[in-house]
């Protein structure tokens, strides 16, 4: 079975062909980056419209990759949400014009649940699996009991880990997007010459809050000499702003760990997935805590952890190996929970 998966929820658009067996035949993105960078940040409209001049080609370029017709392609998923509502459309009515046109099964995927479901694609990961979700939109701990059964352990009270990267790049006048140029900047810096909060570190449950460590690093720019920031300032902050991040996460991931391990004792991985996923000093925290647990640690390839259409795709083969195929008046949903009623809240 071979199925075609479209992504366009937020600056990327993507598609791609990924069969039953687990083998991504093809995988094509086109990243809008050019057109965003000079605001510092994604801007919906320009989104949208990219999305709208570069669907067509994608698609078809996955088509050829793949070495596939559309008459070969059994089911089309494409993300419905959450995202940008804009992106969200495009991506969406493109996969059930297919589907329509070539009277094949539509699957409507959730955006979060093609991260979720990503190790299953890359490592072959069982159930349960408890999960580190973040990006630039979303920062959520969740147990992974099943395709479309989720329990959320966490979530951010306000700001998303990548955002707060995002915007701390922002302020130190680095590149966009934050997570790489901060992450860069970190290697050569220096820590402790800032003092910055870890947010909720110490505190039961495992929610997460970056507002506080953000605004303590705009505070910590406006108290060098004249606000004049150099280049040893900004990799001594990205430095101390990574290791933070790091700790607190650290930490409340633990603190999942601890629940999850009660509640499902024959669990025994910790995946990481999203965009931030693909930070190193992340990666290498996790693994360490993954180690001291007694628990394997699996993120995707670093290609995998940022939008692409094999997430899609995949998530749209294990959605239609349960039956879980949509309908095409299916409506696109800017704002759309992974999670029902969560059983295990962590609190």
């Amino acid at each position: 079975m071979k199925i075609l998966g479209i992504e366009t929820s937020c600056d990327e658009t993507a598609a791609s062909v990924v069969n039953d067996k687990g083998e991504i035949l093809s995988n094509i993105i086109y990243s809008q980056l050019v057109h965003h960078a000079p605001f510092g940040g994604v801007v919906p409209e320009i989104a949208a419209r990219a999305h709208l001049e570069k669907i067509d080609e994608v698609v078809t370029q996955a088509l050829h990759q793949a070495n596939l017709t559309f008459a070969e392609v059994d089911a089309v998923a494409a993300t419905a949400g959450p995202g940008l509502i804009g992106g969200v459309i495009i991506g969406l009515m493109t996969g059930k014009a297919i589907a329509a046109a070539r009277n094949i099964p539509f699957l409507a995927i959730n955006h979060l649940e093609g991260h979720a479901l990503t190790a299953r694609l890359t490592n072959k990961v069982s159930f349960p699996y408890l999960l580190l979700l973040m990006s630039g939109g979303h920062t959520q701990i969740l147990v992974v009991e099943n395709v479309n059964q989720y329990q959320q352990l966490g979530k951010t009270l306000d700001d998303a880990m990548g955002e707060a990267f995002d915007k701390t790049a922002k302020m130190l006048g680095l590149d966009f997007p934050g997570g790489p140029s901060v992450e860069k900047m970190a290697r050569i810096g220096k820590i402790g010459v800032f003092s910055l909060p870890r947010p909720l570190k110490g505190r039961i449950g495992c929610d997460f809050s970056f507002s506080g460590l953000k605004t303590a690093v705009r505070h910590a720019i406006q108290a060098l000499p004249s606000g004049q920031i150099k280049s040893v300032d900004t990799s001594n902050l990205c430095a101390e702003f990574q290791l933070a991040v790091s700790d607190v996460v650290a930490d409340r991931t633990q603190n999942a760990i601890d629940i999850f391990g009660k509640a499902f004792p024959s669990g025994k991985t910790l995946v990481a997935a999203g965009g931030v996923a693909a930070n190193l000093e992340l990666r290498k925290r996790l693994s360490i805590l993954a180690e001291q647990n007694g628990m394997k640690f699996i993120a995707p390839p670093t290609h995998l952890c940022t939008d692409n259409g094999a997430m899609i795709a995949w998530a749209g083969i294990e959605r239609f190996r349960l039956g879980l195929v949509d309908n095409l008046d299916f409506s696109p949903r800017p704002r759309w929970s992974l999670v029902s009623d969560p059983k295990i809240t962590g609190k």
